[in-house]
């Protein structure tokens, strides 16, 4: 065990787990224990739920200009730990050394821009058509929040619910994946070292039924936030819908296309999908799903899709400095698995790759698969791994269709030099997102989908609309 124990942080306490039981974090990098965290039970859930409660009522009546010191003092005590933080997430994920920094960036980065936004939102004013009143809307605190992290992004997810919620004058409870619990758990003795006040963050990780389930249940909370699978977003709605009406924002992933025409940069699409596949061993929400290469050209893009794949270096640690690290856990694995036999079941060609790699830990090749069939069952699901399913087109009508032919709505990227093609696609494709001719994320982007990929946004300013309450203030206009 490399990292030791931590333990939960409730009430601006860290402390055991009321049933003591312990989680061993597992490295997907060699299946070691990399630490153990302490494992909360339904009596934790409600200590934390009763804490944010006080939190909330203390921060909330805070000053904008103190919290957003805190927001500061918080940020550069992660920064002083930034060594211990990316380690951690090296050994709890697999990242691979270079890819730990913008999980921890994407954190201080959201503080630091939440905090500016905040200062700067202004209440509004809005103009009376008689003239008889005048009217303003205020922003305030909405309440306690609930957020359930993914584990790809530890640091990353983290941030983009902790920003906007203390920025609010929120209190949150963050309960991370348990595949990747340790650098929430790090987080927290930082702020218990620098006495972050009591109860505005409440870090704590354990079972479904005895952690997910209470947090939902409890009328307390009134914003349920997510980043996961969509069918864990309808559980989570249809739990937390029992008891009180909620708030949601829910990011659920997609079911990306990667649409290349054949007039496109071939070798910058070529670098982008390699980029997005290879990059978190395909483990994104936003990674390509369903490659769509024009017909003209689909046997250079796949040479040379198959070229790159074939030079990834995989490993684990800074001292092999691989190009891609391990997945997740094993139950990952054999999910990869399941999609190259059913791909091929279903007419697919596996052109490299196609298997789990020989070693400790969980690895898998970078695949490349060829699909004649665009009505393959298999391209409706979510990959989430180094896998690109490619398939041909002939026009953009056909490939727009094909496209469209999703539950999902997130993320969808176009390659071409047309500029009618572009103007085409930005309005007609239906996913929260449109990245033409290349790629770009950053705190202040909005990121959100449509359809079952989501409700809400996570970063800029639109995220802040998730944790403040609109109030309408009218007041007769007298002589």
């Amino acid at each position: 065990m490399k990292l030791g124990h931590h333990k939960l942080y409730i009430g601006g306490e860290l402390r055991e787990a009321s049933g003591g039981l312990i989680h061993e974090v597992i490295c997907p990098g060699d299946a070691s224990t990399a630490a153990t965290i302490a494992w909360a039970g339904k009596q934790d859930a409600i200590d934390a739920l009763h804490a944010a409660k006080i939190g909330f009522d203390f921060w909330s009546a805070q000053p904008i200009s103190v919290r957003v010191d805190w927001m500061d003092k918080l940020r550069e005590a992660i920064l002083s730990r930034s060594e211990l933080l990316r380690t951690s997430i090296m050994h709890e994920l697999g990242k691979v050394w270079s890819a730990t920094e913008e999980d921890l960036q994407s954190l201080t980065d959201s503080l630091q821009y939440y905090a500016s936004e905040i200062s700067e939102k202004e209440n509004l004013t809005i103009e009376d058509k008689e003239g008889t009143h005048a009217h303003q809307v205020l922003f305030q605190p909405l309440g306690v929040v609930v957020a359930f992290l993914a584990y790809n992004f530890p640091l990353l997810n983290l941030g983009f619910k902790l920003g906007p919620a203390l920025a609010s004058g929120c209190s949150i409870i963050i309960k991370p994946s348990e595949y990747s619990p340790l650098s929430a758990y790090l987080i927290a003795e930082i702020c218990a070292e620098i006495n972050f006040p009591k109860g505005v963050i409440n870090i704590l990780c354990g079972e479904t039924a005895e952690v997910g389930i209470p947090l939902c249940e409890s009328q307390i909370p009134q914003l349920i936030t997510m980043i996961g699978s969509t069918s864990t977003a309808q559980k989570l709605i249809a739990q937390s819908s029992r008891t009180s009406l909620k708030r949601y924002s829910l990011e659920c992933g997609g079911n990306a296309p990667f649409i290349v025409f054949e007039d496109a940069d071939l070798s910058l699409s070529v670098d982008i999908a390699a980029a997005l596949k290879i990059g978190n061993s395909g483990q994104i929400c936003v990674a390509p799903n369903r490659f769509y290469v024009q017909a003209s050209i689909i046997e250079t893009f796949i040479d040379q899709l198959v070229k790159k794949f074939e030079a990834v270096k995989v490993g684990f640690g800074a001292d092999e400095e691989p190009d891609m690290g391990p997945l997740a856990n094993s139950q990952s694995v054999e999910r990869m698995q399941r999609v190259v036999d059913a791909a091929v079941s279903q007419g697919g060609q596996v052109v490299t790759g196609g298997q789990a790699i020989n070693r400790s830990g969980y690895y898998f090749m970078p695949t490349v698969i060829s699909m004649g069939d665009n009505n393959a069952e298999i391209l409706q699901e979510e990959i989430f791994g180094p896998i690109a399913i490619i398939v041909p087109f002939t026009d953009r009508l056909e490939v727009l269709k094909l496209a469209n032919d999703t539950d999902a709505g997130l993320a969808s990227y176009v390659f071409t030099r047309d500029e009618d093609h572009l103007r085409f696609f930005a309005e007609n494709l239906d996913f929260g997102e449109v990245q033409l001719n290349g790629v770009k994320y950053d705190i202040y982007l909005p990121h959100g989908g449509i359809k079952n990929s989501g409700i809400g946004v996570d970063c800029s300013p639109f995220a802040l609309d998730d944790y403040l309450i609109k109030k309408r203030v009218s007041r007769l206009i007298t002589t």
